[in-house]
């Protein structure tokens, strides 16, 4: 016979001999079944059940935590919808605010404009009694023009002049 033909058959004998003493000791010992399961490099797995046992509760961990996962997901969802809520509120009140402050500032500008009017006209009633009293009683009346300032309130009538400071100002 062929030495390597030899050897060959003495490696399986003795993997089979090997396989034979895990499964005997699994039975002695209660792992397993009593057919055993062989592993990826062929040899006796004894702890069969307890893997099965590993991989449920392994498997019962990811369950927990993809539902602990799922609630935190939705109670962000939740805060968010809120938030959007009390925004939504908030810019309301905001656009509400500033529809009030634009019709009271257009209520004022008219009125604003009423009283210009009015002065206006009384200030030329008054130049025109000016005038008439100028001419009965034969004296030189300096009769003022009616400001412009009026006519154009956003502009101011005399020249603004600079705030000077000094350092002295601001000692302690």
């Amino acid at each position: 016979m062929n030495y390597a033909i030899l050897m060959f058959r003495v490696r399986i004998v003795h993997s089979f001999s090997v396989v034979f003493l895990y499964w005997f000791y699994a039975l002695e010992n209660g792992f397993g079944s009593a057919s055993g399961e062989l592993g990826s490099d062929g040899d006796l797995r004894l702890g069969g059940v307890a893997d099965d046992e590993r991989k449920r509760k392994r498997m019962e961990s990811n369950r927990e935590s993809a539902r602990r996962s799922r609630m935190r997901r939705q109670k962000q969802l939740e805060d968010l919808v809120g938030e959007v809520g009390q925004l939504q509120q908030a810019n309301a009140q905001l656009v509400a605010s500033i529809n009030a402050a634009a019709q009271k500032y257009a209520e004022v500008e008219s009125a604003n404009n009423v009283l210009r009017m009015q002065l206006t006209d009384r200030l030329r009633s008054l130049n025109s009694v000016l005038e008439i009293v100028e001419v009965v009683s034969g004296l030189a009346i300096d009769i003022p023009e009616i400001p412009d300032p009026l006519m154009k309130p956003w502009q101011i009538p005399r020249p603004i002049q600079p705030i000077m400071a000094s350092a002295d100002l601001f000692e302690c």
